[in-house]
């Protein structure tokens, strides 16, 4: 079964730091670029970074660049979103997502394969 999972969430306080998992099973994420989206409440789901097969390749949402940074292993088939100076605005579900090899057009969800997980739940609260 192909399979997408989300972990590392948490509360933290503002300030605080998170590092976020996702973990492929069912198939390898070698050959899929990865995008991490976030879904805070009564809005809609955007993208926060993205990370190319290689992992050449970077991309982040101005309202994070700086604070957080994608990385993958594709030995143990997993991609990780560092997450630094947190605060409430990133209160949000966070979702992980694959699309072909680059991230080209990498906040369109329509350019991901319909493969999402339950998602991961941020809370930033003091």
């Amino acid at each position: 079964q192909l399979q997408l999972e989300e972990s590392g969430g948490g509360l933290v306080q503002p300030g605080g730091s998170l590092r976020l998992s996702c973990t492929a099973s069912g198939f390898t994420l070698d050959d899929y670029a990865i995008g991490w989206f976030r879904q805070a409440p009564g809005k809609e789901r955007e993208g926060v970074s993205c990370i190319s097969s290689s992992g050449d390749s970077t991309v982040y949402a101005n309202d994070v660049q700086g604070r957080f940074t994608i990385s993958r292993d594709n030995a143990k088939n997993m991609v990780f979103l560092q997450m630094d100076n947190l605060g409430p605005e990133d209160t949000a579900v966070y979702y992980c997502a694959i699309k072909p090899l680059t991230c080209i057009n990498w906040t369109r969800r329509d350019r991901y394969l319909e493969l999402w997980g339950q998602g991961t739940r941020v809370t930033v609260s003091s």
